[in-house]
């Protein structure tokens, strides 16, 4: 990431821009392993956009969010399991804005409808039964859950993540801006491709986090790399599965619809640096922004910054779920994690 004179934020978080929350809850177990992450504006609500990429995207209001239509606002984002199932989570989360009133304005005090856009990945099975996924109770208790902490790895949306034969799962980063603005992302690694060159099993996006990030990493041992590759590990998933990497990116500057969009466009190219092959035909990436208006809007040299450090939050927010996913073994299999799979690429 090239953007002079930034830093991450105290949290190196989405939630170190002021005013997003995310909330997290899962089930694991007896058959279970998914969950749901939402983010969550101020009762305002916020400007968005959004970006759908991969061949088999699974999503909720997401045409609302075009520029051409009429609701600006909204209420918040929901990522989960469970495939096209998985969408029901965004119900409990529209339930309880509704009971505290937060929603578009339809009529009279208290007649609001929450604007909940949504995107799943592919999990179903993985927990040992095949029909387990999120629902409206499980959305509602991410919701409940939402505060500036995001715990990263095996949690909510990512706990039953995989990325190219590995564990995937959540990551998050955030860049300050030399004008004190902030941007941040937060993602939930689920694709076919891999995070990790095949031949080296160094990580793709290592070379672009910046200090703080991951720990200092080093190349694997040869004979790791190979046992990996034997074991399809760090490679693009062959026989091809349904997967999914989503995300949402915020910002606290003043962003129309049609720049929320651009935002999320360019967030893919985040996606790109650390994920090979990406926006396959068997994974719906989809990237959500959110620009809460608490800082003016930005000029044009301003916005462009914006964009740089908005791909480079993605690309690191990858990087962070991968190193912080942790082995999982359920009826379905094992799901191996990067630190298991290449343990001497970090120090000892």
């Amino acid at each position: 990431m090239t953007t002079d004179a930034g830093r991450p934020g105290p949290r190196n978080s989405i939630t170190d821009v002021p005013g997003i929350r995310v909330g997290q809850a899962q089930r694991v177990g007896e058959g279970w392993l998914t969950g749901t992450t939402v983010v969550v504006p101020g009762p305002e609500g916020a400007f968005a956009g959004v970006d759908v990429r991969g061949g088999g995207p699974g999503t909720r209001e997401t045409d609302l969010l075009d520029p051409r239509t009429q609701v600006e606002r909204v209420h918040a984002v929901v990522l989960g399991g469970g495939s096209a199932l998985g969408l029901a989570a965004a119900d409990g989360v529209a339930r309880r804005l509704l009971a505290a009133g937060v929603g578009h304005p339809v009529g009279g005090p208290g007649e609001v409808v929450p604007i909940v856009p949504a995107a799943i990945l592919f999990d179903l099975g993985r927990g040992g039964v095949f029909g387990h996924h999120p629902d409206a109770d499980l959305g509602a208790a991410a919701y409940d859950a939402a505060s500036e902490e995001v715990r990263l790895g095996n949690a909510g949306a990512g706990t039953g993540a995989r990325v190219g034969g590995l564990k995937g799962g959540v990551g998050t980063a955030s860049y300050v801006l030399p004008d004190g603005s902030t941007v941040g992302a937060v993602v939930a690694l689920n694709a076919v491709g891999s995070c990790v060159d095949p031949a080296t099993g160094e990580v793709y996006a290592a070379r672009h986090c910046l200090p703080g990030d991951l720990p200092d990493l080093v190349r694997p041992d040869a004979a790791e790399v190979e046992q990996a590759r034997a074991a399809g590990a760090g490679q693009a998933t062959n026989p091809t599965p349904l997967a999914t990497t989503i995300g949402v990116i915020a910002t606290d500057l003043t962003l129309t619809k049609a720049q929320c969009a651009k935002v999320a466009g360019i967030g893919h190219d985040g996606l790109a640096r650390a994920i090979s092959p990406v926006h396959t035909m068997y994974d719906g990436d989809t990237l959500f922004t959110l620009a809460t208006g608490a800082r003016a809007a930005p000029d044009d040299a301003a916005f462009h910054g914006l964009l740089e450090a908005a791909a480079g939050c993605v690309t690191r927010a990858v990087a962070r779920a991968l190193l912080a996913a942790e082995t999982t073994t359920t009826p379905w299999g094992t799901m191996r994690s990067f630190r298991d799979a290449f343990p001497s690429a970090l120090p000892r």
